[in-house]
């Protein structure tokens, strides 16, 4: 886990895949969702983030909704990867393996000249 909190821009291009990843283990509710991708070493994510994001997945058709009575309590929204949401993860995925591996490699080249000549 980092010790110190990731840039958020960086989780900006990231959070929508790692709540994708999260939903491929199965159906969950909006606080586990932040609970995992904290105990992953995300950092905390608040709701005002993850409940927008969350809409925006359904509204796509990749995510579907359900409600379930709570134990004593109000009840809980879960949240599922339909089959677009399960294969749009699968795309993205692979896309950001791609610009990771093109990325590090860019960026551990020792002879990359910050202003773009190869030496």
């Amino acid at each position: 886990m980092p010790t110190q909190p990731w840039p958020s821009e960086w989780l900006r291009g990231l959070l929508t895949l790692a709540v994708l990843r999260v939903l491929a283990d199965g159906p969950t509710y909006g606080y586990a969702i932040a609970t995992t991708l904290e105990e992953q070493g995300f950092g905390a994510i608040k709701g005002g983030t993850l409940y927008p994001l969350l809409s925006r997945l359904e509204a796509a058709g990749h995510v579907s909704t359900r409600w379930e009575a709570g134990d004593g309590g109000p009840g809980r929204k879960y949240f599922a990867l339909t089959p677009a949401g399960a294969d749009e993860f699968t795309r993205r995925t692979a896309r950001w393996t791609e610009f990771a591996r093109h990325t590090t490699q860019f960026l551990t080249t020792p002879d990359a000249d910050p202003q773009g000549d190869r030496r």
